[in-house]
This record gives structure tokens, sequence and C-alpha cells, in this order.
């Protein structure tokens, strides 16, 4: 087997949560299932689209004639849901080395959960937070805007080229991309949207640090 390996400069990293660092598949599913048995909808396709999104993001895109004061008022209620639920919520294998590598590198997590549903999963994960952290009352629009990852580079004082972006869903790839900067894809969702590289998990990713400040990201896949 050959193990081809791409190195990715960069001054920052921005990484998502859900799929990317953590493993959250088991309670969005729970939820977003009995959301759509809720509303008559086919659980399979509403699947397909609330990765990545906010809930009211989603459901705008799922029930397009509902009022969007509808869609924020029950994505409250599913974001406290989702809070309580962390059964079956793990870390991506290779987070928790992945994360200490980063120790004094300028990094951020850029998640479409608010600072509750972050804080909740990541506790369930065994993660430590990052200090620089964009969430869904940081921003006024869902990925796939660029506007969390924009937020992100420029809470670190980095251009939104010298970044790096992880994200494992399409919406996130978008937003990613928007922003002008590449990513690197995590897991078997993201092979469908094209980022600049994919990997299993976070194993097959090394941090180093030059003494210049650059970040060389070794990707293995």
């Amino acid at each position: 087997m050959t193990v081809t390996t791409a190195v990715l400069p960069a001054r920052a990293l921005l990484l998502d949560m859900d799929g990317t660092l953590v493993n959250s598949d088991a309670s969005v599913e729970r939820i977003w299932r009995r959301w759509a048995e809720r509303h008559g909808l086919d659980g399979d396709e509403v699947m397909k689209v609330v990765h990545g999104r906010q809930g009211y993001a989603s459901m705008a895109l799922l029930l397009p004639d509902r009022p969007m004061e509808q869609n924020y008022a029950e994505n409250a209620r599913l974001l406290a849901e989702e809070t309580a639920d962390t059964e079956g919520v793990v870390a991506i294998p290779g987070a928790r080395e992945f994360l200490a590598s980063l120790d004094g590198l300028p990094h951020a997590l850029v998640t479409s959960a608010d600072v509750a549903l972050s804080t909740a999963r990541m506790a369930a994960a065994g993660l430590e937070q990052p200090a620089v952290r964009i969430t869904a009352e940081s921003v006024g629009a869902s990925k796939p805007d660029p506007e969390g990852f924009l937020k992100g580079a420029a809470e670190l004082g980095v251009d939104p080229a010298d970044c790096v972006v992880f994200e494992d869903s399409g919406a996130g790839i978008a937003a990613g991309r928007a922003a002008g900067m590449r990513v690197v894809g995590i897991g078997p969702r993201a092979g469908f949207h094209q980022p600049d590289v994919v990997v299993r998990d976070l194993t097959q990713v090394r941090v180093e640090r030059t003494p210049e400040g650059t970040i060389l990201l070794h990707v293995s896949a």
C-alpha cells in the first residue's frame, strides 16, 4: 500500500467540532430523526441536510414555507435537547493528540453549535476547548456562509489565505472555500465535497511548527 503525504503551510488553523473533533452522529441522528417524524419528513433526506448548519438554517431548507420565527424558536428547543443528549458522543480518533500539538499555535474552534452545546460535547468527548471559539452566538449567518471562519481568522489576527480549515460537512467545506481558505476534509462525508485533501480521521495529520512561526501540516492519505 502506498501512502501519499501532502504538506500544507499555514499560520492558523480553524477547526469545526461535530464530525471533525467530536463524533456526535448518534445524538444528531436521534434528535433530527425525531424532528423529521414530527413534521412528516423523510429522515434520510433530513440527515443529508442538517450536518454543518445551524438548526434554523436546516429547517429553512426543509420547510421553506414556514416563517423563520418558528425555525428560530424550534431551533432553541432542539439545541436544549442536543445539549442534554451526550450519549455516544466521543472524540474523533486522534483529536486529543492533535489538539495537544496545537498548544501555543494560533487556532480556533468554529462551530455551528452554541456555547452550551459545544461545551457539553467537547466535555463528553474529553477534549479541551480552544481558547478562541466562534459559536452560533458569534455570527449572524450559518455555514455555508463564510462569516464564522472569517471571524475566526480576524480573532487570531491572521489573513484568511493563511488559514487552513478542518471540516467534515458540505456546508462547512463550502464556507471554508468561500472564506478563501484551504480545507482539510475529515471523514467519509467530506470526500463528496472536494476539499483540498481528505483524511479518515485526525490520526493522519501531524503538526510541525517552524522557527519562523509557520505551521506545516503533514497530511497522509
